[in-house]
């Protein structure tokens, strides 16, 4: 609801870069089998949303090696200090400091490179992520200023409504996969019946009013979820459920969630067995995106005073 439902509209306005980042995937560990199953996973899911590989350009991270070269010069550039106030790293590292490995800590250069090398303008992100692309912005004025105009500086494009999901269990902190607690978030392959289940145990209040308000965070969070699936605004949710409970509300938008999600499904299904197809869009993809991100590239390297080949 963040990310990929705005993506969707973005393809009808500008010239659009998805990568599915199996790079940054493994600063956790990552079973190799598991890795190419959620690759692809990921990618059938992409499409079964909406993502069309016609309108724009989709690939695997990897397939692109610039992405990894490109980080290497701008990790020369990048300070340590910068890096270590980095909040997800920070956020990371205490959840996982038997692998506190070089690649979580500067992850966020990669993630620099993989914006940069498009010569990107604009940047979809949530509020969480603004941190990584104020990185992206100040590597690319900090390479521009010692070498010369490379880079492009991108811009946060920032979608208000629905672009902050909270976690269904604790609606302080946002809706994540990686969450301990199952039944704090929903999944896009979810079954129905999970979804009724966590929508039904998500956590609201004792007021007992379907109101919209910072006072009732878990019933405000939940109304965003019925109003982007549903299309309806806040207001109109909110006025239909005057004076009826928490009950009748759940019970409803489960099933606005369900509904949903069920085309994506099962569109999600044709896609996960049609191995040729996939291929067919990753290839293409990587072909286009190794294009521009070359070109990016090759003035990088001439720039820093490499010897082209």
């Amino acid at each position: 609801m963040g990310a990929i439902k705005n993506w969707i509209s973005l393809q009808d306005e500008y010239d659009c870069y998805y990568s599915i980042v199996d790079l940054h995937a493994i600063t956790v560990p990552q079973v190799p089998k598991d890795l190419r199953k959620n690759t692809l996973e990921v990618l059938a899911i992409y499409l079964a949303c909406g993502l069309d590989s016609e309108k724009s350009t989709i690939f695997i991270q990897s397939h692109v090696p610039a992405h990894a070269e490109l980080t290497w010069v701008l990790n020369t550039i990048s300070y340590m200090g910068q890096l270590s106030r980095m909040t997800q790293f920070k956020e990371k590292s205490k959840k996982s400091e038997e692998n506190l490995n070089a690649g979580l800590f500067t992850y966020p250069v990669l993630m620099a490179a993989d914006i940069l090398l498009y010569q990107t303008e604009l940047v979809p992100v949530g509020e969480d992520q603004k941190q990584h692309l104020e990185l992206a912005r100040d590597l690319a004025e900090r390479f521009n200023n010692k070498y010369s105009p490379t880079f492009q500086v991108p811009e946060p494009l920032i979608k208000k409504e629905g672009a902050r999901i909270m976690s269904l269990q604790n609606p302080e902190s946002k809706m994540s996969k990686s969450d301990e607690n199952e039944n704090g978030y929903i999944l896009i392959l979810d079954k129905p019946e999970a979804i009724r289940r966590k929508i039904k145990r998500a956590v609201t209040d004792s007021i007992g009013e379907v109101k919209y308000n910072d006072e009732q965070l878990g019933i405000k969070n939940l109304i965003n979820i019925y109003s982007v699936f549903s299309g309806d605004t806040i207001e109109e949710i909110v006025n239909r459920y005057e004076g009826i409970g928490y009950g009748k509300f759940k019970e409803d938008l489960a099933e606005v969630v369900v509904e949903g999600l069920r085309p994506i499904q099962e569109r999600y299904n044709e896609l996960i067995n049609d191995k040729d197809y996939l291929e067919k869009v990753y290839r293409e993809g990587a072909e286009k995106a190794s294009y521009i991100a070359n070109k990016t590239l090759r003035r990088v390297y001439r720039k820093v005073g490499f010897i082209q080949r």
